[in-house]
This record gives structure tokens, C-alpha cells and sequence, in this order.
């Protein structure tokens, strides 16, 4: 697909759940669990031991029933090891031009992060699909709601400090889409297994995202 139309796919799940655990063995189940509950776009973070042939192995199995990315990616380099395994986008805590010219280069989406007005406005400019606004939680739904006045045509992903709580107040004040981690991918449910628990909060963030936009 066109970086166009996966955007789309990113806005209409309206959930980019952030896959970060410190081993990769039961994270192609996590995602497989996580678009069972509704949720079908999904980063895996380089933090992951061998993220790379996860990556590489989720595409294997899941094919395009998810939309695959790659989470805190600092350098170009790093990007380019994603795509080629497979990954659709690109996601960092921070904005480095020489990462969005490669995604531009392949043709794929990418999410730089930022913080303040002047850094979220230099991202847009760079070339950024998405701005992840990171941390979140610092700055509340309230910063998006401001941001929407002069700038309405950025689009703002909140990631840190979002869940079940606060989501539907994010996408309420303008974020277009939300990243979510821990409050999502569980901890303790990868650790134990406990697949069916990431498919139930799947499913509720799923349901917050329909529920809030047809409001």
C-alpha cells in the first residue's frame, strides 16, 4: 500500500499500540492478540532484544492483517534495517531529519516525536505524517486542544500517559490518532501469557476510539 492509505489505516484505528517487552519470544502472539481485539497497528520498539527478526517474523505470519511498524528508531540506519524487515512506518521519541528524508526515500510513513509548539511545528516541516507528542502525560489533553487553533493541519499522536482513562479525552481534543503501551500491552500478561487479557483491552480501546468519534 501507498504511505497514503496507511495513514488512513493509522487514523481509522486510532490506536498504535507500542510493543515493548525485554524478550521477543511471545511478542508475534501479542500482536496477533492485539488485532484479534480490533487493534491492527502495532510498533515494535528497538528496545526489543532482536527486534529486527521480530519484526521480520510478524510480517511472516500476520502478513498485511496488520500494519507493522518500528518504534524508538534515533538513526537513519536503524530505520532502514526496519523497513527492509518489513516494517510500514517509522516512530521515534525524537526528530531527526535524516530519518524522515530515508522513510520519504522508501515511501513510508513516519511518526518523529516532540514536545513544544516550536518542536512539533519544525517535525511538520521536516516532513512528519504524524507528530508523536511524547511525553503525554506532562502536558494532557488540554495542550492538544490548544494546538488545534493554529495548528489544525498537524497531525498529533499523544503517546505516554494514555489509557483507558484518559483516551477519550485525547482524541476529544484533537489527537488523531493514540499511542499506547503498558496500559495496552500488559507487562504481566506477555509475561504470563495471558494472550486473551491483551485481545479484552484490545477490544476496549477499540470500542473508546468508535464510541468518542461518534459523538
Amino acid at each position: 500500500m501507498s504511505r497514503e492509505q496507511d495513514l488512513l489505516r493509522v487514523t481509522d484505528c486510532g490506536i498504535v499500540a507500542v510493543v515493548r517487552f525485554s524478550e521477543p519470544e511471545p511478542l508475534v502472539e501479542v500482536i496477533r492478540a492485539l488485532a484479534e481485539g480490533g487493534v491492527t497497528v502495532a510498533e515494535i520498539t528497538f528496545t526489543v532484544p532482536n527486534a529486527v527478526d521480530v519484526i521480520r517474523e510478524v510480517k511472516r505470519q500476520l502478513g498485511d492483517r496488520v500494519l507493522l511498524g518500528a518504534g524508538t528508531v534515533l538513526d537513519p540506519e536503524t530505520a532502514r534495517m526496519a523497513i527492509l524487515a518489513g516494517a510500514e512506518f517509522i516512530v521515534a521519541p525524537n526528530t531527526n531529519p535524516e530519518v524522515i528524508r530515508l522513510c520519504r526515500r522508501y515511501d513510508k510513513l513516519v511518526m518523529p516525536g516532540a514536545f513544544t509548539p516550536t518542536e512539533i511545528v519544525a517535525a511538520w516541516e521536516a516532513g512528519a505524517d504524524v507528530v508523536k507528542v511524547f511525553p503525554a502525560d506532562v502536558l494532557g489533553p488540554a495542550f492538544f486542544r490548544a494546538m488545534r487553533g493554529p495548528l489544525p493541519q498537524i497531525k498529533l499522536m499523544p503517546t505516554g500517559g494514555v489509557d483507558l482513562n484518559t483516551a477519550s479525552e485525547f482524541l476529544a481534543a484533537g489527537a488523531v490518532c493514540l499511542g499506547v503501551g503498558g496500559q495496552l500491552v500488559d507487562p504481566k500478561a506477555v509475561a504470563t501469557g495471558d494472550f486473551a487479557r491483551i485481545t479484552h483491552l484490545a477490544r476496549q480501546y477499540a470500542a473508546i476510539v468508535r464510541n468518542t468519534r461518534a459523538c
